[in-house]
């Protein structure tokens, strides 16, 4: 495969991540998992660095690039901005108009995707690896069960907030958008960024921005660190992130309080529930799950003959 198919395949897996990240619930660095560049994101931005700074204070363009891993990076982050700017209104329309056709869809996605990424771990039913699956699977499951709370608007809480969500945003099964809600701190930001000139949105903007930065560079470095070292523990312990996260894309649930966003309705506590009966919604379901794990199938199957 020629280098410009490569970098079009890697945009197209960043376009993945983007559609990935713009449903609540669902995670970008499950896809990164999926679509097996995982490892190679985690450790291409652990590598910004004092080198790194250095070369691009010295206007040293061309090696900065070749440092940072430009022909992955670039072509990755332009997939994933692509994806947020084209589809974010139709994600929206298909989870407001299809809800229940489009959980089953990441359902089934997930669920595959849970088994073909149990396969990377080696030497899987060692008690060590069993044991962090069922840590994994606990805090996921915790995460997406919690109830937002009302946190200060302070500088240093958007900050912490930008690096807890950005964070999130690159862990399996984990939603950056979804820990923004829990932080109460959704609607600040986003109101902020679509005004950001007005009143002091432009400093919480740039407080929080500084929070993602160094929240993703710092932990990105922690993530390729355990990669390395603990490669087995830490892929068991991503892929019952991805297991726990299951309860917040379960099809069928009963809202218990929600919220209204800027026009948009935001589910704060729900429970789930079986289908009430055997029907054409139940049939199509089932079939969309099956379409996402048919969609996991074909990537898994592309990534190997690449």
């Amino acid at each position: 495969m020629n280098i410009k198919k490569d970098q079009l395949l890697i945009s197209l897996k960043g376009f993945a991540m983007g559609m990935a990240d713009i449903v609540p619930g669902v995670s970008g660095g499950t896809v990164a998992l999926i679509t097996g560049i995982y490892n190679e994101l985690i450790k291409t931005i652990s590598s910004f660095n004092k080198d790194a700074v250095t070369l691009l204070l010295k206007f040293q363009i061309r090696d900065f690039l070749k440092h940072m891993n430009a022909p992955f990076i670039v072509p990755l982050f332009i997939g994933i901005i692509l994806a947020i700017l084209s589809m974010s209104r139709l994600m929206h329309f298909l989870m407001s108009e299809y809800a229940v056709y489009t959980w089953s869809l990441f359902f089934g996605l997930i669920i595959a995707s849970i088994f073909f990424v149990a396969r990377l771990i080696p030497n899987f039913k060692s008690p060590a690896n069993f044991v962090s699956m069922l840590a994994g699977v606990g805090v996921g499951y915790a995460v997406v069960s919690l109830i937002p709370v009302h946190t200060p608007d302070t500088p240093w809480m958007f900050f912490l907030s930008g690096a807890i969500a950005i964070c999130a945003m690159i862990l399996p099964g984990i939603s950056g958008s979804f820990i923004l809600l829990i932080l109460g701190k959704y609607l600040t930001v986003t109101s902020a960024l679509k005004n950001p000139f007005a009143d002091e949105n432009l400093l919480m903007i740039a407080v929080f921005c500084l929070g993602c930065f160094i929240g993703l560079i710092s932990f990105s470095k922690f993530l390729n660190y355990v990669l390395e070292n603990f490669y087995g523990k830490t892929m068991s312990l991503l892929t019952g992130f991805m297991i726990g996260s299951l309860k917040k894309i379960w099809p069928w649930r009963e809202v218990i309080e929600q919220k209204i966003i800027r026009g948009k309705t935001h589910v704060l506590r729900d429970q789930l529930i079986l289908p009430a009966e055997a029907n054409l919604e139940l049939f199509l379901a089932v079939a969309c799950m099956i379409i996402g794990a048919i969609l996991i199938l074909s990537l898994e199957r592309a990534g190997s003959k690449n």
